[in-house]
Parts: structure tokens; C-alpha cells; sequence
């Protein structure tokens, strides 16, 4: 199948290309000119570029993706986010292609205190939220045939992520200040890959859950990835929400249910703890 990745240069979507292409026929696109330049905020370019590579599926992981950025600049957050993703969503009816859009846990206010199942209604507290759940509205709208999947605490041995940041800080700080009271569901890119790329050519279209299994708060997270990657000696302290300021309100707990996969006996996300002996072990060996 004729597969276009935008955004396959970023964290998730250099491993989306890599799963696909054993398989697939990919065509790896992104605003960096290693790849087929395709910037999504411009529509000529979208309409030139899905026209004439006429894919048979786009799998969508560009996106502004830095919370606190979209908070400052809600115009360039809904110009990619929202508006980004209507010109692919468009663009993909005008071919016939189906579409693969990645969404995330933000769309809800993580005030319903057990986790969001695919059948929750949305609500988002942020602009970045309120973008991206924009974005999935153009994709109901707009494709006939869809998969919307919405993940969680995105991370790899690569790009900008928390294990990392975490990681770094532990170089020269022996003492880090975690928030302890926000909960969630890490997700290890490599699996969120695996995950879409299962989903080429799956007759079983709509919304779906997914992250590695379990969850957490930013402080269990921390101290998950030191203790996997032996930085004993670093002390980690929770403090609160509000003891640690930023400009964007975040869900308290946004934990994601796999329901769908869970009705259909399907669920097989290996443990968030697992994903990190893994990112460890990978991150160890970049650093060689």
C-alpha cells in the first residue's frame, strides 16, 4: 500500500517509516528537506503534494506539539493543529485516502477521576487540546474512512521528550522537583508506531486508546527511568501542581482506556515500566 507519513522526520514518525516500509510503499514527508518537503499549514502544498503522490493512506503525526508554545501562540497552534489537519483531512477525500490522525489524552479535562474511554465526550482545558481536538472534528468530517488515535506522555531515546529532559537534569542536578499530582499513561514511541502501522489496511476504522499499559504521575515516571538507568544518587521530590507554574492548565488525570481493543480481546500494550527498560537500554546504546 501507498503510504504518506507527515511530520517523518519528528520522534514518532521516523519510526512510523520504518515500520512501514518492509510492507509498505512510504513516502516520508515533513517542512525539513530530508524528506518530501510538505508543510501542512499551506494548502496549495498539501493539494500539489497528495495529488500527485495519490496515496492509498496518510498517517498524520505532524503537529505543534509543545503545550506550553500553543498556550503563547493559540494562532500557530490552530494554524497547524486545526488548520493543518483540515487541509490534510481534505486533501485525503479529494483521493479517497484513508487517513491515520494522532491525537492525544489532552481533548479531555481529566476531571472524570477513572480512565477516558474511546466514548467519552471530550473537553478540553488548553489550546493545544482544543487544537488537536479540532483537528480529529476535520477528520470525522471529512474522510470516509478513519482512525483516530489518541495516546498519551509520548516518549523515545530520541527528539524532545520527559525521559530525556529527565535524564539531562540528572547529569548535574543530584535533587529534582517532579509534579506528583497529575496522572497519566507514558507511551514509548516505538509501540505507538507498531500500533499504526497495524492499522494500514484494517477494515476496523474509528477512535481508538493507546499507550503502554498502566499509569503514573510525572514523579512515579521519574523515578521509574533513574532507578532503570541506576542514577541512584539522585534524590526526586513530588511537589504539587501549583508549585510548579506554567501557562497552560493541564488534566489532572487524563489516563487513557484501550476500551475498543479491550472488547475486541485485543489489548496487548506491554507495561509502561517495560517500555522504559527498553528506552534505557536504546538510549544507552545512542550515547555509545
Amino acid at each position: 500500500m501507498r503510504v504518506l507519513v507527515t511530520g517523518a522526520c519528528g520522534m514518532l514518525g521516523r519510526l512510523v517509516c520504518a515500520g512501514l516500509k518492509h510492507e509498505h510503499h512510504v513516502i516520508p514527508t515533513d517542512v525539513l528537506p530530508e524528506c518530501e518537503v510538505l508543510n501542512i499549514a499551506d494548502t496549495n502544498s498539501v493539494f500539489e503534494v497528495i495529488n500527485r503522490v495519490r496515496p492509498e493512506m496518510v498517517i498524520h503525526c505532524a503537529a505543534m506539539t509543545d503545550v506550553d508554545g500553543c498556550e503563547r501562540d493559540p494562532d500557530s497552534a490552530y494554524k497547524i493543529n486545526a488548520i493543518g489537519t483540515w487541509n490534510i483531512a481534505c486533501a485525503c477525500a479529494s483521493v479517497d485516502a484513508s487517513i491515520a490522525y494522532v491525537s492525544t489524552d489532552y481533548v479531555f479535562d481529566g476531571e472524570k477521576g477513572e480512565p477516558y474511554t474511546e466514548f467519552d465526550t471530550p473537553n478540553p482545558i488548553s489550546v493545544y487540546g482544543a487544537s488537536k481536538l479540532a483537528g480529529e472534528q476535520a477528520v470525522r468530517e471529512l474522510c470516509r474512512k478513519y482512525y483516530i488515535v489518541r495516546t498519551s506522555w509520548l516518549f523515545a531515546p530520541h527528539g524532545k521528550n520527559f525521559p530525556l529532559s529527565i535524564l539531562r537534569a540528572a547529569e548535574t542536578n543530584k535533587q529534582l522537583r517532579i509534579v506528583a499530582d497529575q496522572f497519566g499513561c507514558p507511551t514509548y514511541a516505538k509501540d505507538l508506531a507498531a500500533f499504526l502501522v497495524h492499522l494500514v489496511g484494517s477494515p476496523l476504522s474509528g477512535v481508538y486508546h493507546f499507550s503502554n499499559s498502566g499509569c503514573c504521575s510525572w514523579y512515579d515516571f521519574a523515578k521509574g527511568i533513574l532507578g532503570e538507568a541506576g542514577k541512584t544518587d539522585v534524590e526526586v521530590l513530588p511537589i504539587k501542581s501549583e508549585d510548579w507554574p506554567t501557562p497552560t492548565r493541564r488534566p489532572m488525570f487524563s489516563v487513557l482506556r484501550h476500551y475498543r481493543m479491550e472488547l475486541l480481546g485485543r489489548d496487548g500494550a506491554r507495561p509502561w515500566q517495560d517500555a522504559v527498560a527498553e528506552f534505557i537500554s536504546e538510549w544507552n546504546t545512542v550515547k555509545q
